[in-house]
């Protein structure tokens, strides 16, 4: 039985009634507690950071730093994380030769490979790439294979009594079964991008929203810490909830995905 879609008003009205609420507590707690502005502006200060930062521009460069170095890197790294799923999921050999290095480049920290990429790559926007590419990959890249290797055998073997090559049999029955896996691996990698380029701002750069936080954190502004991060999770939310929408527009035999992103029916 197929779930009722949600309709559109109501996808709109309960985040916002509960953003409401988070609001007010927040304000309840500043006065009632009496919490310094150095250790927790109210609402209205941080409303106040954000108009000076997108109403006035001085926040622009940095969301523009950030959103570029999370989008190449996200891509790069989404790209060759499907790539090697693909390659270790169709070939045992591939997978005896590389599998075990690739657990070992994900095993090591990346906050403690952040400044050697920094050496490598200096202090632009290239390091930066590397290094959310870098977090994005493992996700994905287990993903893909698994998502590929779990695909009906008994569908393969009526393919190739059918005559079917190895190709059509990837693209017609590998590839769709692997779909879902996939989006949830790029779904978990939008957040892992965010991470890896704030992660690498913090070690070293004069742009990006993990500058301006690392710099307001020297000066105890923490009205400019949480518009960056409100800005940070606003390109998250935007990221994952387009991933969400293309799940259910491209694996559209999810019923999971085609359920929770379908367009609602109006009441």
């Amino acid at each position: 039985m197929n779930a009722t879609p949600i309709p559109l008003s109501k996808r709109i009205a309960y985040p916002l009634v509960t953003l409401v609420v988070l609001l007010a507590a927040w304000s309840a707690a500043i006065a009632f507690f009496k919490v310094p502005d150095y250790l927790l502006p109210s609402p209205m200060q941080v409303l106040s950071a954000m108009n000076v930062g997108y109403v006035q521009g001085a926040y622009w460069p940095h969301f523009l730093f950030t959103m570029k170095s999370v989008l190449a890197g996200y891509v790069a790294g989404c790209s060759l994380a499907i790539a090697c799923g693909i390659l270790l999921a169709e070939s045992p050999t591939f997978e005896l030769f590389v599998y075990p290095y690739i657990v070992a480049l994900q095993s090591m920290p990346k906050i403690a490979i952040a400044p050697l990429i920094i050496v490598w790559l200096g202090f632009g926007i290239e390091s930066k790439i590397v290094m959310v590419a870098l977090v994005c990959f493992f996700p994905l890249f287990i993903n893909t294979s698994i998502g590929i290797k779990q695909a009906n055998p008994q569908l393969i073997d009526v393919m190739r009594a059918f005559g079917a090559s190895k190709s059509m049999i990837f693209l017609r029955v590998k590839l769709p079964s692997a779909a879902g896996h996939i989006f949830a691996g790029l779904q978990i990698g939008v957040v892992l991008a965010l991470i890896g380029a704030v992660v690498a701002e913090f070690v070293a750069s004069t742009h990006g929203l993990g500058h301006i936080i690392k710099a307001a954190a020297v000066d105890m502004q923490t009205n400019v810490m949480f518009a960056a991060l409100l800005s940070l999770a606003a390109l998250g939310v935007a990221g994952s909830q387009l991933l969400r929408w293309l799940h259910a527009k491209v694996v559209f035999w999810d019923r999971a995905a085609a359920t929770s992103a379908t367009t609602p029916q109006a009441e």
